[in-house]
């Protein structure tokens, strides 16, 4: 066996067995952006992934060999990894799965992509066995980020996705719970405040008074503050993919978190565990009311969050109307 032929072991539970494991993508990705300052294991994940992303292939591999990916399944590792390191830090069981009647409770692992059988609908398939497949892409990096992040939340979405399915099938059209689910999954965000005015004016599209004027409320991801009242931690895995490259226009579907102050307080693990339950509770109820939609999550341009983005400490940053837009909505929840 050659030197070549060796695997790479980068972390005590990860191994890769050549150097061309990860793609550029991965490397464009700013750990210390300050959307991503809540996620769980950031900092074994974000080391983890930079060294994937580094190694460089070896010079006497010639021919097609250099561009095979040898090894599949190196973001499912990497977060088993990160979740297994998260059990062990906070002396608890794995998260699970939410169960339905037809279905017990399963403690979640990330596995293959090539484990989901054929045909076989993805919810199904974590809810049956609490295996969530796993592509090495960065959106499904993102995804398993935020099942460390907000497990129960996660779960219960999946929970509700099984519902749907065993209610209505498995079709083209989702229905208005699982688009409601997936929009939020994919693209949401939590604002959190202890002043109220701040998340009705966010509902009103009053962006003067929920990101101008109460600036020095909004908490500074880079240096939390007990006395913060206000923040967003984002939910969603796609938008979290999309902020690789940030464009003002993006917009994020959002909930309101009405909190004590005593939220600030707490260390940032503490935050995301209180938040990972009301959010749950939140989303529970609003997907168990008749007629939710989409159109229940509040827009917010989440490149003008405060601390989000340098060039937003300019007022004249929420004059655009491209993206600021005026408008009111309707039958947007607030949760307390």
């Amino acid at each position: 066996m050659s030197t070549n032929d060796l695997p790479v072991i980068l972390d005590s539970d990860v191994r890769v067995e050549s150097a061309t494991v990860l793609d550029k993508d991965f490397a464009e990705i700013d750990w210390q952006s300050p959307w991503m300052c809540h996620l769980n294991q950031l900092s074994s994940i974000s080391e983890t992934i930079q060294n994937l992303s580094t190694i460089t292939a070896p010079e006497n591999v010639i021919g097609d060999a250099v561009n095979e990916k040898p090894l599949i399944d190196v973001i499912a590792d990497v977060l088993n990894t990160a979740l297994n390191r998260q059990r062990k830090e906070i002396q608890e069981f794995l998260p699970t799965t939410k169960p339905t009647e037809d279905n017990q409770v399963h403690a979640l692992k990330f596995v293959s992509q090539d484990a989901l059988p054929e045909g076989e609908a993805y919810e199904i398939f974590i809810a049956t066995t609490g295996h969530i497949p796993t592509r090495d892409n960065l959106h499904d990096l993102f995804n398993g980020s935020i099942w460390l992040t907000f497990p129960k939340t996660k779960a219960l979405l999946n929970y509700y996705h099984m519902l749907e399915i065993a209610a209505q099938g498995v079709s083209e059209h989702r229905g208005r719970v699982r688009d409601t689910i997936t929009v939020f999954d994919e693209n949401g965000a939590v604002l959190v405040t202890v002043d109220p005015n701040i998340g009705e004016a966010l509902i009103d599209f009053n962006w003067q008074a929920s990101l101008v004027a109460p600036r020095a409320k909004w908490d500074n991801p880079k240096q939390p503050s007990s006395s913060a009242q206000a923040a967003v931690y984002i939910f969603g895995h796609a938008l979290l993919e999309q902020l690789i490259h940030p464009r003002k226009p993006l917009c994020a579907h959002s909930i309101v978190i009405h909190v004590s102050q005593a939220f600030f307080a707490l260390s940032l693990a503490e935050r995301m565990s209180r938040l990972d339950n009301k959010v749950a509770e939140y989303m529970n109820t609003l997907l168990s009311k008749e007629g939710v939609t989409p159109r229940q999550l509040a827009p917010l341009p989440i490149l003008g969050v405060p601390h989000f983005w340098s060039k937003n400490i300019d007022p004249r940053f929420y004059d655009d109307n491209y993206v600021f837009r005026s408008g009111r909505r309707k039958k947007i929840m607030n949760a307390k």
